[in-house]
């Protein structure tokens, strides 16, 4: 403990002292004018991106929270396409797969706090102010499409359960598209580039009818080949092909009333994940028995106690090795194919000058289907739900010239989710005496239910000579229906006790308070048919007449407050300091892998934060120079972690959800100085120290804990000394951003040079360090560049030169964590290096 406090004083300290000297710089170095981010008359400079953080429109500088916004051109240049493009660019902010063998579910994960497996995440992202539809087999919340044609992109660090929709523990990912406007103007973008990426992109806005019939069509589509090659397939995993489309149409019938409706819609179909394997488990694999006088090994039965053979096993690792992570051998053949589409209306009223009603209501459907095989290999440790095995449907074991036949797909084909979310908000806004007193009360709805059947069939371990062998290795079904309702009532408030004595003006209170009602309920089954009527039940050891014989039924009610104080002063135009303490709440869930009746359900999981730090515009040797930083505390209890589950009984593995307390303290910054006219260098920082307070459960097979022992039920294991997951302790990054024009109306040529840094994470949930090869991701840092002629010799076309990952490092984003209870472990390895042409044409405007 005391070394906890000793560390969270200096980074306090620091915090503080540096925010001492800003005050100071501020008034020495600027004389109380106004500096980078304000014009003459003290207003938003035309280079700020305004937010929402607050649910109401603001300059990012004037909100107190800590918020990264990217404007489109930053997303362009910075080459943000999809969610993995984030990673290293925002303090604290980690994406990756949460061990999922799936590259489309890209989750985010905030100061140590994202997505558990069955669970709501913890960083929702929302688009137009709407919660996108969340997998519940994935951590994927949307599909592809949704960084097209957008206002910003804004990442809120830390809970947000008083405002914003869903509760979050995290913090909140907006993505915010463009609205039609009262111009018309258009623009059509193509590129193209290695892998033979071929990309179109494009929107018109039209004013239908001037000022009160306005209309916004984007569209956009993606074609490339992928980077990792499947020997036995002869395709290209982690290719991309997708394309997706928005509306947005603005009726203004009168001056006090806006109705804005917006529709997407976006459909990907790819060639799946290129998991790689790493490691094969051979000793597990040669000393843990199948059956009685059988072994895991290829073998014919073995006398007990006989050492058994695992040279075909030896050789697959063997050859994995020599194709390098580039290649890989599936032996099924992966695949994702994802819809979404959805509706939403906001109305907006003006009652008065002060006060503003709003209604947002939003209908959306989200469905995928997929194919993973999460050990890489030929052979049958994890393949979910296959579509074909190698045609034609025989395959050669290594080293070894033994024929295999695979036999063992399910015959049901299955969404693996498949949604339809319903979501009602009614808002009042108030901005009374001249926005001293500003305020929003409201009331939100929330429902996310099947839209029809949805499962997944699959095949557990084989041994490689008994695979195709239905009696010993035959396939597995799972059957998941989990419907997820909340209901909240919320207020905020910020008052400038200005209101109160002028010589209070510009010291504001905030408080917030909501309370919300959840309610997950669901069904769910795991069993394995062997014929009409003969269903094996493995969660209980029995057979059923039918599959529904082998399910259960589950259901959890939560109501739980979550709020906010805060207080905030403003120095000057160039200085905002703030301090808040905050609670956020994220819903329990039902585990629909459960193999005991005891885990069948999880709690929800809470976490409070106490937060200070300062913005600033300010001056250095009379270059604008804008510096803000943040300090934050988290007590973090209940955490949601998952983990595979093994019932001896039965022979069943499924999965659970166990529960953790936590600290986690940190330090968050951003920086940008302006030398010289029309060049910017800046970056971000943060630092991250995660550790577990309580980490204790009851095994359900023997575990080794922090004591070095192994502990088997009804013993405690004791997991608090393990390495936090899904944390990495530094990120930072640098860029350089420059544009000169060229004079002549020739145009004007830009350039954009960022490194990002991610120090190394680990990934493991419940295994001490060493017992799962690969679960530390190496540190890595990707170099971007972005060179543009814009509005070239004024003709309105703009030509680029784009490159991600510059310097083609190799690194990992994900591990499998599965060497001891699956005996293999796999991984994915991050985009190599991409670049291209761009073409950008616009019209009107």
């Amino acid at each position: 403990m005391k070394r906890v406090t000793k560390n969270s004083a200096k980074l306090l300290c620091t915090t503080a002292i540096t925010a001492i000297y800003i005050a100071g710089a501020a008034q020495a170095l600027t004389g109380g004018q106004s500096t980078a981010g304000l014009d003459g008359n003290g207003n938003a400079a035309s280079t700020e991106i305004v937010v929402t953080a607050q649910r109401r429109a603001e300059r990012a500088q004037d909100v107190p929270i800590a918020i990264t916004a990217f404007s489109p051109e930053r997303l362009q240049q910075q080459g943000i396409t999809q969610a993995q493009n984030l990673q290293a660019t925002v303090p604290s902010l980690v994406v990756g797969t949460n061990g999922t063998p799936a590259r489309e579910a890209q989750s985010f994960t905030i100061r140590g706090q994202g997505a558990t497996f069955q669970a709501s995440p913890g960083v929702v992202v929302y688009l137009n102010e709407v919660p996108l539809p969340a997998a519940i087999s994935l951590p994927q919340q949307g599909g592809a499409g949704n960084f097209v044609d957008l206002e910003n992109v804004q990442i809120l660090n830390g809970p947000q359960g008083t405002l914003f929709g869903r509760n979050t523990t995290g913090g909140a990912v907006l993505l915010v598209p463009k609205k039609p406007t009262d111009q018309f103007e258009a623009y059509v973008q193509a590129k193209i580039g290695n892998y033979d990426n071929r990309e179109f992109e494009g929107a018109v806005n039209i004013p239908v009818v001037d000022d009160k019939v306005l209309l916004r069509v984007a569209g956009a589509y993606q074609d490339r080949d992928g980077y990792t090659h499947d020997v036995i397939w002869n395709t290209d995993r982690d290719n991309m092909h997708w394309y997706s489309g928005r509306i947005g149409l603005t009726l203004k019938p009168t001056e006090n009333f806006e109705n804005y409706t917006m529709a997407y819609g976006a459909n990907s179909r790819n060639h799946g994940t290129g998991v790689v394997n790493t490691h094969l488990n051979i000793e597990g694999l040669s000393t843990t028995p199948y059956f009685t006088g059988f072994n895991f090994c290829h073998e014919a039965p073995t006398i007990p106690g006989a050492v058994a053979s695992c040279d075909v096993y030896r050789a697959a690792v063997a050859q994995a090795n020599a194709r390098g992570p580039r290649q890989t051998a599936h032996g099924s053949n992966s695949f994702q194919n994802t819809k979404t589409w959805g509706i939403t209306n906001t109305s907006t009223l003006n009652l008065n000058d002060e006060l503003a009603l709003r209604n947002i209501v939003s209908y959306q459907r989200f469905k995928t289907t997929y194919s993973i095989d999460s050990d890489g290999t030929i052979f049958q440790f994890d393949d979910g739900d296959p579509r074909e095995y190698p045609a034609p449907g025989v395959v050669t074991l290594p080293g070894d010239g033994t024929p295999v036949t695979y036999l063992n797909a399910s015959p049901t084909r299955l969404p693996r989710d498949h949604l339809k979310v319903f979501t009602e908000e009614l808002q009042l806004q108030g901005d009374l005496f001249d926005k001293l007193l500003t305020f929003t009360v409201g009331a939100f709805y929330y429902d996310q239910r099947p839209a029809g059947e949805q499962g997944a069939g699959a095949t557990g371990f084989c041994p490689a000579i008994y695979t195709g062998d239905p009696a010993l290795c035959g396939a597995y079904d799972i059957r998941y229906a989990i419907t997820n309702t909340s209901k909240a009532l919320y207020a905020q408030t910020t008052l400038d006790l200005g209101l109160v004595s002028p010589a209070l003006e510009n010291l504001k209170v905030t408080g917030g308070y909501r309370h919300t009602w959840d309610k997950v309920s669901g069904s769910a089954s795991l069993y394995q048919a062997f014929g009409p009527g003969a269903f094996f039940c493995f969660a209980d050891n029995t057979l059923a007449a039918t599959a529904e014989g082998c399910g259960f039924n589950a259901n959890l009610k939560t109501s739980e407050p979550t709020w906010n104080v805060g207080v905030d002063y403003r120095f000057s135009p160039e200085l905002l300091v703030y301090g808040k303490i905050s609670r956020g709440y994220k819903a329990g869930g039902i585990n629909a892998n459960a193999v005991f009746t005891n885990t069948r359900t999880f709690p929800p999981e809470f976490v409070t934060s106490y937060e200070a730090g300062f913005k600033s515009d300010v001056r250095l040797a009379n270059m604008p120079l804008r510096l803000n930083a943040t300090y934050y505390y988290l007590n973090y209890k209940g955490i949601q972690r998952a983990t595979g589950d093994f019932n001896s009984a039965t022979g069943a593995a499924g999965a659970r959800v166990l529960s953790a307390d936590a600290r986690i303290q940190g330090i968050e910054a951003e920086a940008s100085l302006r030398p010289i006219p029309g060049v910017e260098i800046g970056g971000t920082f943060s630092y991250t120290d995660a550790k577990y307070k309580r980490y204790e459960f009851e095994p359900s097979s023997p575990t080794q804990d922090c004591t070095g022992n192994v502990i088997s039920a009804p013993a405690t294991v004791n997991l608090t000394c393990i390495p936090f997951q899904y944390v990495s302790p530094y990120i930072y990054s640098f860029h350089v951003s420059a544009e000169q024009p060229l004079g002549n109306d020739l145009g004007t040529i830009a350039m954009f040079v960022n490194y990002s840094h991610t120090s190394a994470q680990h990934t493991a949930g419940t295994s001490v360090p060493g017992n799962q090869p690969g679960e530390r991701l190496e540190p890595f840092g990707t170099l971007n560049l972005s060179l543009d002629w814009r509005n070239v010799a004024g003709s309105r076309m703009d030509v680029g030169f784009y490159a991600t990952n510059l310097a083609n490092k190799l690194y990992r984003v994900s591990n499998s964590n599965t060497y001891t209870g699956q005996f293999f472990t796999s991984t994915l390895y991050g985009e190599p290096r991409m670049y291209g042409l761009r073409l950008r044409y616009s019209f009107g405007g």
